[in-house]
């Protein structure tokens, strides 16, 4: 616990008190200097990390495939996209027609045609779980070998970010729906170094780490902690303690400035937010009017915005969670999936933003964007005018992380019903991911890291047109 005295004089007859006046960055059972060091102490003994992180952004509810990046407009009417198609910078390949921004910019990312989550209902846990043993979703798995927070900046290392993240007055309610998952924010049987921090609300990671005194009086009593603190460490002929500063002022830095600004997007330049803010694009109340969409908002730019802030400050894993993508078109969703139009047009603007982005700041390499869900949606229209549940196809787009940009990869058939070509899973998806944060060839013979959390990591094989 990082505890520091205050020395104002008490008014009785004790004289001085040292009375307790801020209590914060307790993690699990360390203080938050405890914990800076020693994760520091397991980097530097070979934590197998690299320099990435990932973005993933999770469309819940189910988007259609054919209307993302699978057009099919050869195929019979009932089949093919209801938002037509727009020519890509790639001859030959065409997307939905919601998608003019990504069509331009093909080199900057890759799409799987031939990727299907095999998942047909409303739980993210069959995607990011991939059938382990463990059943921890791949941002758990990342978060328990990297470590609960940042060893530099204290930023939490996994970290999901909900439209109330944003606007801390929505609310939306269960808008992201893990099934028996118990690794998002709640800690569960697996113990707390799977859980994610969440920026919305955050839980008790969020008040640990909450200043409840002015930057200037945390000073005043950071002068007295040292000076107590030189005190012991003068007696100390070994030296022993000499790290020690380093990590106190780590602890300060975290509580006072960094995580915090991490989170305020207001922070960016108006130009940045502006290329950012999907707000104009649509009024998120006249989508929330239908049962299936009233988890939807408008705010994905600004939430893929605070995602790259987010990983500049040391986050590993960010999830991202865009809402209303069930198109039954059966009165709970707009008939004839209308709402698909701002929906698409949303996310066409945020990844565009984002990847333009990462690239002008120099991170692409640095920085993998995942866009999926936890399925895709039936190729034949159904009397109302929408697509049901699907598993077989599942759109999937990814972006940096040193991975191969600029390919279509895989085909479907002709109905965009099943894969033509070698079919992807979640399993390939998870190997891939880990594959761009982790050595894998260091981290199979490591001693630091639980047998079964290792061998999830480094099981698997990758979509191999990626890697």
């Amino acid at each position: 616990m990082l505890t520091v005295s205050d020395i104002a004089p008490n008014q009785t007859c004790a004289g001085l008190s040292r009375r307790n006046f801020l209590q914060a960055g307790v993690l699990g059972s360390l203080a938050l200097p405890d914990l800076l060091a020693n994760r520091a102490l397991a980097a530097e003994a070979g934590l197998h990390l690299k320099d990435k992180c990932v973005v993933l952004l999770f469309l819940q509810g189910g988007p259609p495939h054919i209307e993302f990046f699978d057009p099919k407009m050869t195929a019979p009417k009932e089949i093919r996209s209801i938002t037509g198609e727009v020519k890509t910078n790639i001859p030959g390949i065409t997307f939905g027609g919601t998608f003019p921004k990504l069509a331009k910019m093909t080199d900057k990312f890759s799409v799987v045609r031939s990727y299907g989550s095999k998942n047909g209902g409303h739980t993210y846990h069959p995607v990011t779980v991939a059938g382990n043993p463990l059943q921890a979703s791949m941002s758990a798995l990342y978060a328990r070998v990297a470590g609960t927070n940042h060893p530099d900046t204290g930023m939490p290392r996994n970290t999901l970010v909900l439209p109330e993240a944003i606007d801390p007055e929505l609310k939306l309610g269960r808008n992201f729906e893990t099934g028996a998952l118990p690794t998002l924010t709640q800690a569960g049987d697996l113990g707390a170094s799977y859980t994610a921090f969440n920026p919305a609300g955050g839980g008790e990671i969020n008040s640990d780490m909450r200043l409840q005194v002015t930057p200037e009086r945390l000073a005043d009593r950071k002068g007295l902690l040292g000076s107590l603190d030189g005190l012991r460490r003068d007696v100390d002929a070994s030296g022993l303690l000499e790290s020690a500063d380093k990590y106190q002022q780590q602890a300060f830095d975290t509580i006072s400035r960094g995580v915090a600004d991490a989170f305020d997007w207001t922070q960016e330049d108006p130009k940045t937010i502006a290329r950012y803010d999907t707000r104009p694009l649509f009024d998120q109340k006249k989508l929330q009017r239908y049962y299936d969409m009233k988890r939807a908002s408008n705010l994905l730019g600004l939430q893929m915005l605070m995602a790259r802030r987010m990983c500049e400050a040391g986050c590993g894993f960010v999830t991202v969670s865009d809402c209303g993508w069930d198109y039954h078109a059966n009165n709970n969703s707009p008939k004839y999936m209308t709402g698909v139009y701002p929906m698409g047009n949303q996310v066409d603007h945020a990844v565009s933003a984002f990847i333009e982005d990462v690239h002008q700041r120099g991170l692409s390499e640095k920085i993998l964007l995942v866009v999926t869900g936890e399925m895709g949606r039936t190729p034949r229209i159904n009397k109302n005018g929408g697509r049901d549940h699907y598993g077989n196809l599942t759109s999937l787009l990814v972006s940096g992380g040193g991975l191969k940009m600029g390919r279509i990869i895989g085909e479907s058939d002709r109905q965009a019903a099943e894969p033509a070509t070698r079919p992807y899973t979640p399993k390939h998806l998870m190997s891939t991911i880990m594959h761009t944060l982790f050595d894998i060839g260091e981290l199979r013979v490591a001693d630091s890291v639980p047998k079964p959390v290792a061998d999830i990591i480094t099981g698997g094989s990758p979509i191999e047109e990626l890697v």
